[in-house]
């Protein structure tokens, strides 16, 4: 198969795992927490997820050694999820990041390839994640590297971040976020 045609079934696949989405943002379901004066909804993000310029100074530290800085990162918002953080690769120490194996795909920003995040003999398996070939509508995501916020320690304008519930999901949960969020038990069909 040659690499146009996978990312053609590729980008089909992604086209009906979208159809299935029931929450889209258009409307907040009862049991969503009502934002306060200041605070934001997850249950307001939409989907497909939008990626924006977040002026904030966002910091990742892995074992208490800096890895990133920027203020210049791309906060891509969905519904249900805390917003996920992606940092220009010329704002993150390159050193720190090693290839690890494997994958994954999401239905809107494409293949996902992971990154070991390494420092001082501490070893952070996965913690890190890139798109070199974001699906349209993402291309903004090329030359940017996602953070787990669990191990790593990160803050957004100095408050740190609490890493979204679930072992899959990658979102930062920041103080102006209310949820429920995805990931929490029972969110399975979110």
């Amino acid at each position: 198969m040659t690499r146009s045609m996978d990312r053609r079934g590729n980008i089909e696949a992604a086209r009906r795992a979208r159809a299935m989405w029931r929450h889209v943002g258009d409307e907040r379901p009862l049991f969503a927490v009502a934002p306060r004066p200041g605070e934001e909804s997850v249950w307001d993000y939409p989907r497909p997820p939008r990626a924006v310029l977040d002026a904030r100074e966002v910091v990742v530290c892995a074992g208490g050694i800096e890895v990133a800085r920027t203020q210049r990162a791309l906060r891509v918002c969905e519904t249900a999820s805390p917003p996920t953080f992606y940092v220009p690769r010329a704002d993150i120490a390159a050193a720190f990041l090693t290839d690890a194996p494997g994958e994954s795909w999401c239905e809107w920003k494409g293949r996902a390839r992971y990154l070991t995040v390494a420092v001082q003999g501490l070893r952070f398996e996965r913690a890190a994640w890139c798109y070199e070939e974001p699906l349209p509508g993402f291309e903004a995501l090329r030359g940017h590297v996602g953070f787990y916020p669990s191990p790593l320690a990160c803050t957004v304008g100095g408050a740190r971040v609490l890493a979204q519930p679930g072992r899959f999901y990658a979102g930062w949960v920041t103080p102006e976020i209310v949820g429920p969020f995805k990931g929490e038990p029972g969110s399975e069909g979110w």
